[in-house]
Order: C-alpha cells, then structure tokens, then sequence
C-alpha cells in the first residue's frame, strides 16, 4: 500500500514538474526555417507521454473523492490529453520533421508550401497569432479541469493554497496562449506545486493525529 502511494506522489508531483521544465526549453518558432530543430524535436517528443501523465496527476490528485466537481475534472482531463497530443504531435513534431527533410534537399524553398500547410492548419497548425481548434479544445479542457479540480481540492481537503495553485495552472495556457515559456512552466509547475503541498499537508496533519 505504501508502495502504490509513493507511486502516485512520484507520479503526480514528477509528471508536471518535468514538464514545466521540459517547457522552459520549448523554442519560440519566430521563423520556423531558423528553428534549432534538435532541440525543436526533444521537447515534442518528450511531451507526448509527458501531457497525458500530467492530464492524469490530476486524476490522481481527486482519486476516491467522489462528487459531480471530481468526475468533471476527470472527463476534462482525458479531452485535455487527447486534443493536446493530437495537436502537439502534428504542430510539433510533423512540422520538424517536414523542415529536417527541407534543410537536408538542395531546394528547401520548395518545401515550404507543405511545412506552412501544417503549420497554419486551423486545426492542427501552431502558428503564432492563430487559434487552431485542437488547442483551444486542450486549453479549454485544462482551465476547466483545473477549476473543477481546485474546488473539490478546497472543500474535500480544506487546502486552499492548493486550491489557488490549481486555478492558477489552469489559467497558465489560457492568458498566456502557449505552452512554451511561460505559459507551460506556470501551468505544469503550479499543478506540482498543489500536488507538493497536499502531500506536505497530508503527512503534517498524520504527526500532528498521532
């Protein structure tokens, strides 16, 4: 039993942690053809298992709390990892592969025209200043998962520090339109930090029983 617990506090503090520092590494594509694409690559490929094992430390923050509030969290969550992945995968990861392929041809001008059909994709693309609809389905997931969550947090565990660091990861992706820096770091690093402090709270509260 104590084994499985440890597994989820590693699991629901590390998942979100390594995230918002894998995110603070995320380049800003100003010019997509001048991208450091080694570096372009690592963080998208590492953010594939890493936003669903996010999406899912917040399921096991609401684990055997039952209530309407939890079970819409959980629903948000799932819809977060999906659409999240989804989006990222073709956004991130279709797009530096499609520009490693143009920069290694002997006419990379000519692949322009298919790397900026992904890239400003109204539904997959990831250009700065549009609103692909997979993204804005995962930002709105995660807001409202999020908030849900923060409100079971507060009257099921009485934290309201927790609370609050709930509703600030959620509104990381959503102000800041961009899980690069500081979009991703805020939101990923505040769910740690509530996933830190209810487990703080939880073994203070035991010394304190006992």
């Amino acid at each position: 039993m104590k084994a499985k617990s440890f597994c989820y506090t590693l699991l629901s503090i590390g998942a979100p942690l390594t995230l918002a520092v894998v995110e603070i590494f995320h380049p800003h594509p100003h010019d997509l053809f001048q991208l450091d694409l080694r570096t372009w690559l690592i963080v998208h490929y590492l953010q594939i298992p890493l936003f669903p094992l996010s999406a899912l430390a917040v399921v096991i923050l609401l684990r055997e709390l039952p209530g309407i509030a939890a079970c819409f969290a959980r629903v948000a969550m799932f819809i977060f990892a999906v659409s999240y992945v989804a989006f990222d995968t073709a956004a991130g990861i279709v797009t530096g592969i499609l520009l490693q392929a143009a920069k290694s041809s002997s006419a990379p001008e000519q692949w322009q025209p298919a790397v900026m059909a992904v890239w400003r994709h109204p539904v997959i693309g990831g250009a700065p200043g549009t609103s692909p609809l997979l993204a804005i389905v995962g930002s709105v997931a995660w807001s409202v998962g999020t908030t849900a969550a923060a409100w079971v947090v507060w009257r099921r565990r009485d934290s309201l520090v927790a609370a609050i660091l709930l509703v600030v990861s959620g509104l990381g992706l959503s102000i800041f339109k961009t899980h690069a820096w500081p979009g991703g770091p805020v939101s990923f690093g505040a769910l740690a930090l509530a996933t830190a402090w209810l487990q703080w709270q939880g073994v203070d509260r035991s010394r304190s029983d006992a």
